[in-house]
Order: C-alpha cells, then structure tokens, then sequence
C-alpha cells in the first residue's frame, strides 16, 4: 500500500465547470515540478453546470486526484469538511476553484509554515474586486481584528495552509468557514498571513453578493460565542440577566415605595417597563442555565451528505494500513 502524501490541496467548487481543468493542471505543474508528494481533493458542492462531469474526467486520468460530489449544494463550509476529512495529508492547502487562486503560491505558504505556523492565511493585495466589496470587506476585518484580536488583513481569504492538526479541531458548518483562523487562535495555534495575487476571474462571476458581509457580522456574534463563551455561556446570559433583574428590581422597589404612601401605579408606564424588564432578566439568567446544559451534553454533527466519493484507495480503511 502506498504511504499517504505530505500535501493535500483542498478546492471546493460550486458551477466552476471551465475552470477545474486548467486548475487541475496548473497544480500538477506547479506541485510536480518541484517535487512535491502531493494529492488533489476536488468537493463538488452541488454543482449543475456540468462540473461534476468534468471532475469525473480528470479522476481517470490522475490517480493523485479524489473527487467527492456532495448530494446537494450545502455551502463552503460543508464542502471544505467533506474536503478534510478525505484529505491525507499532514500539510493541507486549501484554494478556491475559480482561478483567482496561484497555485505557484503554494511553495511561499509552505515555507511560511516552516518558521513555525500552524496556519497561515492569504492576504489578497491588491484586491481586484469592485469598490463596494472592497470597502465592504475592509469594514467587516477591522471589525474582526478589533473583537477577537486576530490580527489578519483578508481573514475571509480562501488560500489557505494547514497543519492536519487544525483542521483535525475544526467543527465547521453554516458560514463558519470564515472564521477558521479564529477558532484555530482560540485553541493556541500559531497563525500567520502572507501576500498573495489575487487574479481577475476569467469565468462566470462571483457567488459572492454583498448580503454575505453583512450575514458575516451576524457570524462574528457565533464565533465569539463558540471561542469565548461556548464553555461558559452562563457568564454571557447571566451577566445580562443579572443587570436587566437589577435594573427591574430597581425600579420596581421604586414604585412599591410610590403605592407604599398612596400613588396608583395602573396609569404609569414606568410599572410596565419595570415589570418587563424584570421578568426578561430572570428568562435571560434560566435561557443561559439552559445553554451551560446544552454545552455539557453537546455532540458533534455532521452538516453535508455525500452522494459519491471517487477515490484511487481501497473501499476498507483497514486495507490502507
């Protein structure tokens, strides 16, 4: 039985059809060339444009090539799972499909890597998108520095390399991809960030709109809650629940005292606000007990479903040993 290679490329694709072919072969030539012990993980995300038959093509031509199509399209973060955990590498790249990507960055990531990061992240400079996006972009990693303290440019880049112990930590779904970098930070692993050209697109257009910037700050909330809060989250809702009963209390004792020497209360708004704010308080200090019961009991899940995985390994994991 072979021995695995030391560098996997992860590329998720969704509708990339004339670009995972020129691809495909810019990473043999970048990667043989330089002697590289390599393997290719294309994850099909539910492509209709003909991709998959594309991708179909490549893997009987190329035994360093795995191939898995997901059953439908679940989203980036599904596919690069589906993508690690198909992956045998101890060193894993993981690029976009669409050719904006080099792959003859690859080697500067790796040697990156090699002054002792765990991660090292792209920083696409200059960036060739629209101004909107750009600004837009700027704007949401500023943000992302300033509350989790990851000092990246581009955190939402793509281009990206692992060591296969990070990514052996990562429990991704929804958008969380995003994010990687700071759930990798948060359990003690190096990161780093590099350079990278970013190419205009040569086919079809982004799948990128601006509601994806704006839905990234509602994931921001999440990832500061998983990387700060996921063990404790008690001392998030508790700390709220606590000023909302306070500020309730408060006000409350205030009125009590008011009807105490003969004011009615039926007819001030005050005893509503009180009254609601007191009743959210105790919710808030019961929902965040709630959540520390969850987080105990808490199991990992699987968030795609895979139609087919073609691969050059046998069907029994135990015959690969």
């Amino acid at each position: 039985m072979e021995p695995p290679p030391s560098l996997s490329v992860v590329i998720p694709v969704y509708n990339e059809s004339e670009a995972v072919t020129p691809l495909h072969d810019q990473l043999v030539e970048t990667l043989g060339q330089r002697g590289h012990d390599f393997e290719i993980v294309f994850v099909d995300d539910g492509s209709t444009d003909g991709t998959a038959a594309v991708l179909d093509g490549l893997f009987k031509t190329d035994r360093r090539l795995q191939v898995l199509h997901l059953r439908r399209n679940f989203g980036k973060a599904a596919a690069l799972s589906a993508g690690f955990g198909a992956a045998r590498g101890e060193i894993i790249i993981t690029m976009d499909g669409d050719l904006q990507d080099l792959p003859e960055e690859i080697p500067r990531f790796l040697e990156k890597l090699d002054e002792g990061y765990d991660l090292v992240s792209g920083w696409k400079y200059p960036r060739r998108d629209p101004l909107r996006r750009r600004l837009a972009s700027r704007c949401y990693n500023f943000v992302t520095r300033f509350s989790t303290g990851v000092h990246l440019h581009d955190i939402n880049c793509g281009f990206k390399a692992y060591r296969r112990e990070v990514i052996t930590n990562l429990k991704l779904y929804g958008e969380l991809h995003r994010y990687i970098p700071v759930l990798a930070f948060s359990q003690g692993f190096r990161v780093g960030e590099i350079k990278v050209t970013h190419r205009n697109r040569p086919f079809g257009k982004s799948k990128y709109g601006l509601w994806r910037f704006l839905s990234g700050f509602f994931d921001l909330v999440t990832i500061l809650m998983l990387t700060r809060f996921s063990a404790r989250p008690l001392h998030v809702f508790g700390m709220i629940g606590f000023l909302a009963t306070l500020l309730g209390g408060g006000i409350t004792m205030y009125l009590l005292v008011l009807r105490m020497f003969g004011t009615y209360l039926s007819n001030r708004p005050l005893f509503y606000f009180g009254l609601s704010i007191l009743s959210v308080g105790i919710q808030m200090v019961f929902f965040g007990l709630l959540a520390e019961m969850i987080a105990h009991s808490r199991s990992a899940e699987t968030f795609y479903s895979i139609r087919r995985h073609l691969s050059h390994l046998p069907a029994d994991p135990q015959e690969r040993e």
